[in-house]
């Protein structure tokens, strides 16, 4: 059998286990590159943006990219619209792999917002001690809020602007819900806020139990054209599109 080429956009778990499942397969995993000790999927790895539009689909047509999987945190808006475009440039298939959102059940307390800037209007409203779970790149918008107390979780360190009280634990997961438990207990959290990324969430578990409010910044719209919310099904789509090529 030809090997074929697969570019796999996104260093998230999914695309790790894409890149893991794609063993008859010559897979390129591409990460951005934004932490400096990523956690590596299985084949080839380049790290790094690659110019926009033009590059991208410069790299699909050199490389010879027989398919593309956008793989990418439900948040990277910018390189999902860039992956769209360049794949139409260059003729090549795209499917996005968009794991299922966060739906409220029972018990839940959730503010749905549209930003980060509306997650910060809103916290004095709901709570004090603040627990962060936005990444370190979010962290920023919520250096204004003076009436807060935060807690922030994120792999590395993040840059000015900061919330005058805060405090940063550096942590990867994924986390446990007796871990979180004990941390929202330990730092007496009562408002938490998040990104609705999906996926195992003991945050929201944890949260839930003790009746802690909920901050869920809604995703950005996303590109149209094919989709899966599951690796198998991520992987029955690349086998198709290849043999149909």
């Amino acid at each position: 059998m030809i090997s074929v080429i697969i570019l796999v956009l996104g260093g998230t778990s999914e695309a790790r286990a894409l890149a893991g499942a794609l063993t008859d397969h010559t897979v390129i995993s591409s990460l951005a590159g934004r932490t400096t000790t990523p956690l590596l999927p299985a084949g080839e790895v380049r790290i790094g943006g690659f110019g926009g539009v033009d590059g991208l689909a410069i790299f699909l047509r050199e490389r010879r990219i027989d398919a593309v999987v956008d793989a990418t945190h439900p948040f990277a808006a910018r390189i999902s619209a860039n992956a769209a475009e360049a794949a139409g440039l260059a003729g090549v298939p795209l499917l996005r792999f968009q794991r299922p959102g966060w739906v409220a059940e029972p018990g839940d307390v959730w503010h749905r917002v549209q930003n980060l800037g509306e997650a910060a209007a809103l916290l004095p409203r709901l709570g004090h001690r603040v627990f962060l779970t936005t990444g370190r790149q979010g962290i920023g918008a919520f250096a204004a809020v003076r009436e807060c107390w935060f807690l922030a979780r994120s792999v590395e360190p993040p840059a000015a602007p900061k919330p005058e009280h805060l405090e940063v634990i550096l942590d990867r997961g994924p986390f446990t819900l007796d871990g979180e438990r004990r941390l929202l207990d330990q730092h007496r959290i009562d408002v938490l806020v998040s990104k609705d990324s999906g996926g195992p969430a003991a945050k929201l578990l944890a949260a839930r139990e003790r009746g802690i409010p909920v901050v869920l910044v809604d995703r950005p719209p996303a590109p149209g054209g094919e989709v899966a919310t599951t690796v198998d099904r991520a992987v029955d789509w690349v086998t198709h599109k290849v043999d149909a090529r």
